[in-house]
């Protein structure tokens, strides 16, 4: 899965990190499914579209590749681009297979339960490293985190804009109450 969220057209593939070294490298936190595929998709952009950022693979450093990004010759400028998500257009990235979908794709379909009950709306899909998840506004639950495994989410149809949702035990349940002022949690 690719990441996130499309906006006019463009999906989110990747986010920069830190620097490394003296010489511009950056770590990046690629979203494609095979992480050093990120500099192969060619220039990429920010969410704006107006800057664009060349990259070349150079190494791996635990779960991130390490980049240089052409012009960006020094820890300084590599360090100003920490936190700059990368983008690309949708229509560049390959075809999905049936049961596979890019993040951005889940972003505004309609949540249901198994027995048919509108739940909701997929506001996010992510993972950050614990799983793949999407998060549905739920009226009368606020914001509930599901895992996006075929267990909790056993159907999703795109071309119907849905996905069906069969949350595991206690998932729906309300938590412990907020400690009132004075009171010990």
């Amino acid at each position: 899965m690719a990441d996130q969220r499309s906006k006019d057209g463009l999906v989110c593939v990747g986010l920069l990190g830190s620097a490394r070294g003296l010489k511009g490298e950056l770590r990046v936190k690629s979203f494609t499914a095979d992480a050093s595929a990120i500099a192969s998709y060619g220039p990429l952009t920010d969410e704006t579209g107006t800057r664009t950022f060349e990259l070349k693979v150079t190494g791996k450093h635990k779960d991130q590749m390490v980049v240089r990004i052409k012009g960006v010759d020094d820890r300084n400028a590599a360090e100003a681009l920490n936190g700059t998500k990368l983008y690309m257009l949708r229509d560049r990235l390959p075809k999905t297979d049936e049961d596979e979908f890019y993040f951005s794709d889940l972003v505004g379909l309609d949540a249901e339960l198994a027995d048919g009950t509108p739940f909701g709306q997929v506001i996010e899909a992510d993972d950050f490293g614990g799983g793949p998840f999407i998060e549905v506004k739920a009226p009368g639950h606020g914001n509930v985190l599901v895992p996006f495994t075929k267990a909790a989410v056993p159907l999703v149809d795109i071309k119907a804009g849905r996905v069906v949702i069969d949350p595991p035990d206690g998932l729906l349940e309300p938590g412990d109450p907020e400690p009132q002022d004075g009171e010990e949690a």
